[in-house]
């Protein structure tokens, strides 16, 4: 079990925090976080309007210029291919459809393919859960034939929800050395640029677009999206989440340092680690904070407070240390001031909750799960329990 205890002190916009950890290490972490609810000109925000019409676009910007690189939105045109329509899926309780989502820029293409399973008896239009799936495609496989927990399709569906996936591997392979073949064959310009979109913000456009076609299926709800990743795709998640209102709930799984979790929290990975092992991943100004850590201008307390008023979950694993369970808690509980704005509840906790022990409030919801970095059952049955007791799915 995890225990943390902290004091708080604002100073000209910085929020200093005295941690002692006992996750890893006997001695006390020191860290100065950036404080969300003051801008860049060191006035401090007090109401929603305030943050929604100023400080959101200032951290946003500060992300993408220093952390995830710009997310181009503009194209010349979408289309959405219906490939499979099977009425009587999985022994008649589901739908299942293949999507074939075409963008083009330039009289160039790329083609996102998404698994997307509905409930046959659920009332329609339906809420879904959609995964960024880093992993193989036989994770989601459509046939039903290789099943995994990581999609657990069929525990979604007798919920009531539909489930869909797209693989990060249609818009930007997670390869150093080919990633550029996907989107940003699209956006060539962007491989340029110091504050340029690299591989998570490749993932996060792609489930955009996923979204674009939600927002067109008569069976789908798109107002009730839960955008769900794992690790690498976890931090697409977060970041999806900060930029596009369009979804309801974000989930991030064990997504750690560039993730869920603080950056000055000194435990498990580093930035330098996330630059040195996938430079594939952010923009190319994230570099310059790999030995200066205090120098970056944001964490990602901030980036979690950029999903309000929307909903947001944060899961952990007890072995795995290296995503930093502490940190990640924390940067949840550093983001509620934001969400207290929009007079929404806390966490009803101030320390880390034991293993296999949720927690939640109306739009905020943590659980530290027993076992290793993945993505399991468990994870997704807490995942859907957030989502029924809470307004977003309602």
């Amino acid at each position: 079990m995890f225990r943390e205890t902290y004091r708080i002190w604002t100073l000209a916009g910085l929020i200093f925090f005295n941690i002692s950890s006992y996750a890893q290490s006997d001695n006390a972490i020191t860290m100065a976080l950036p404080d969300p609810l003051t801008n860049n000109s060191g006035k401090k925000i007090n109401d929603s309007k305030d943050w929604m019409r100023n400080r959101r676009t200032e951290l946003l910007t500060l992300f993408e210029d220093n952390v995830y690189g710009q997310l181009p939105k503009d194209f010349d045109s979408i289309r959405f291919r219906q490939k499979t329509d099977i009425k009587m899926a999985m022994s008649g309780k589901a739908i299942l459809k293949e999507i074939g989502i075409d963008v083009y820029r330039n009289k160039l293409l790329v083609t996102i393919s998404v698994t997307l399973f509905i409930p046959s008896n659920a009332q329609k239009p339906s809420p879904v859960f959609l995964l960024i799936n880093h992993r193989g495609r036989d994770v989601t496989d459509p046939t039903r034939i290789v099943k995994s927990d990581f999609w657990p399709a069929e525990e979604v569906i007798a919920k009531g929800y539909a489930i869909a996936a797209f693989n990060v591997s249609d818009v930007a392979n997670d390869n150093k050395d080919s990633c550029n073949l996907g989107v940003l064959r699209l956006y060539p310009e962007q491989l340029k640029m110091p504050n340029g979109m690299k591989a998570i913000g490749a993932w996060a456009w792609g489930a955009m677009r996923v979204m674009d076609y939600f927002e067109k299926d008569k069976d789908i709800n798109a107002s009730k999206v839960a955008l769900v990743g794992h690790s690498r795709g976890g931090k697409a998640a977060l970041w999806t989440g900060a930029q596009d209102k369009r979804f309801a709930l974000t989930i991030s799984s064990c997504s750690g340092e560039g993730g869920a979790a603080l950056s000055r929290h000194l435990v498990g990975e580093t930035i330098k680690d996330l630059n040195t092992n996938f430079p594939y991943w952010f923009c190319d100004n994230y570099k310059q904070f790999n030995s200066n850590i205090n120098a970056l201008p944001v964490d990602h307390h901030e980036l979690i407070a950029l999903i309000a008023p929307r909903a947001v979950y944060v899961a952990s694993a007890s072995d795995d240390q290296w995503a930093d369970p502490v940190g990640e808690f924390f940067s949840l509980k550093y983001a509620e001031p934001v969400f207290k704005l929009f007079g929404l509840n806390p966490l009803p906790v101030t320390e880390q909750p034991g293993i296999n022990s949720p927690v939640k409030s109306a739009s905020m919801g943590y659980h530290m799960r027993e076992g290793v970095h993945n993505l399991m059952l468990y994870d997704w049955e807490m995942y859907m329990d957030f989502a029924a007791s809470t307004s977003v799915f309602k």
